[in-house]
């Protein structure tokens, strides 16, 4: 069931400013000390150990990594308990929340470049699709895996940045026929051509928790390949 902390999460260790809010988040770096920006951006669970392990793997391969809490400390494995959460986050705050990420890992002595990347998961990955449209140029690459928001998408009018996409068949929350008119929205309102991909899994294939008893390690494997890939080769 929910939890949260009077500190909030105890996976945040980095706090940034957001619209003349405090917000918080998990931040890793790599080895090397430096490297492209990349924004992680959580689903409806909440941040979880699992988008901490995702933050360290992007680390891992070089990237400064930062997963904003978008919930304000609280997580759940409930998946009534995590709709009611999804349902009941304003988008337009965690769009801002998301937004002062973006700006705290550009001004970041780790970060290089002048762009950053977006990778999201469910919830986030309708969120990554709502910051490359908000942020314009300041995204340099976006990385929705079966995104899907509480409410219809804003204009994509300001999007700039190449998006590749990862989407389950068998998905009931982001069919394909939905992924398919999603696609061409975003082609027509911004003159970007998604690259979204359909493998045979379903909802958060991705999740090796594997709260929704559909993980499936060989898409996951194939999907994260294709991913760091994605952002090595746009964001430098």
């Amino acid at each position: 069931m929910a939890a949260s902390t009077p500190s909030g999460n105890p996976l945040q260790n980095v706090s940034f400013p957001s619209n003349g809010r405090t917000a918080h988040g998990y931040l890793a770096l790599p080895e090397s000390g430096s490297g492209p920006g990349v924004v992680v951006i959580q689903e409806w669970w909440g941040l979880t150990s699992h988008i901490a392990d995702v933050t360290n793997r992007l680390a891992a391969e070089g990237f400064v990594a930062l997963a904003p809490d978008l919930y304000g400390g609280t997580t759940t494995h409930d998946s009534d308990e995590a709709a009611r959460l999804m349902q009941e986050l304003p988008v337009d705050q965690a769009a801002t929340d998301l937004g002062g990420a973006v700006d705290f890992l550009l001004a970041h002595e780790a970060v290089t470049g002048d762009k950053v990347g977006a990778v999201g998961f469910c919830m986030g990955g309708g969120f990554v699709l709502v910051l490359a449209a908000q942020q314009g140029d300041k995204i340099g690459a976006a990385v929705p895996f079966y995104g899907v928001l509480g409410e219809d998408f804003p204009s994509f009018e300001n999007l700039s940045a190449p998006l590749l996409g990862h989407f389950g068949e068998e998905d009931e929350m982001a069919p394909p026929e939905a992924v398919e008119d999603l696609a061409e929205r975003i082609e027509k309102e911004s003159g970007v051509r998604p690259d979204f991909r359909l493998y045979p899994s379903d909802h958060a294939f991705f999740n090796d928790e594997n709260l929704l008893g559909t993980y499936d390690p060989e898409q996951a494997l194939k999907t994260w390949s294709a991913t760091r890939d994605f952002l090595r080769a746009n964001l430098g």
